[in-house]
């Protein structure tokens, strides 16, 4: 099952180099991320919204180019058609990120010079990514989590805000 984290951050870069270290984590086995976007809302209140490719994207363009090259083989003009729209089917089929209505949600509770980070998760190793969040203090906006590992994350974050009552 994929986790939900959204954690907002005081300071404008701080989702983003969150983001970077978790990304290290993935490379050494420690997490599987499936998607993860930041959100920076600057001193004049403008939003920029840093978004990872995520991998259903990919994996859509890579199955439709590979539908489009051999409906080429076989029928040249169609096949081209056939494999984009089927390669925009498979990602979209394919894709399970974040609701963009709750991105724009987060957005607008933001304070200026703040940030946010949107991470979808499969595994984790918990130990490594508290390590790694303990560095940071952010609060926890919403997790799927299970309340025992909420509260952790809570406390590597520094986050003394009362958990809400979803």
């Amino acid at each position: 099952m994929s986790s939900l984290l959204v954690i907002t951050f005081g300071d404008p870069d701080e989702a983003h180099q969150v983001r970077l270290q978790l990304r290290e984590l993935e490379k050494a086995g420690n997490v599987k991320i499936e998607d993860a976007a930041v959100i920076m809302k600057d001193g004049h209140g403008k939003i920029h919204v840093v978004n990872e490719t995520d991998k259903s994207v990919v994996k859509g363009a890579a199955v439709g180019g590979l539908l489009g090259l051999m409906l080429f083989i076989l029928f040249p003009v169609a096949g081209i058609a056939i494999g984009a729209a089927g390669g925009a089917l498979v990602g979209a089929a394919m894709d399970n990120g974040v609701d963009k209505k709750f991105v724009k949600e987060v957005s607008n509770e933001l304070t200026p010079n703040s940030s946010a980070l949107f991470v979808i998760m499969n595994e984790a190793n918990v130990n490594a990514t508290l390590a790694t969040l303990h560095q940071h203090t952010g609060k926890v906006y919403q997790t799927n989590l299970p309340p025992d590992l909420e509260e952790s994350l809570r406390s590597a974050l520094h986050d003394t805000s009362p958990a809400p009552g979803f």
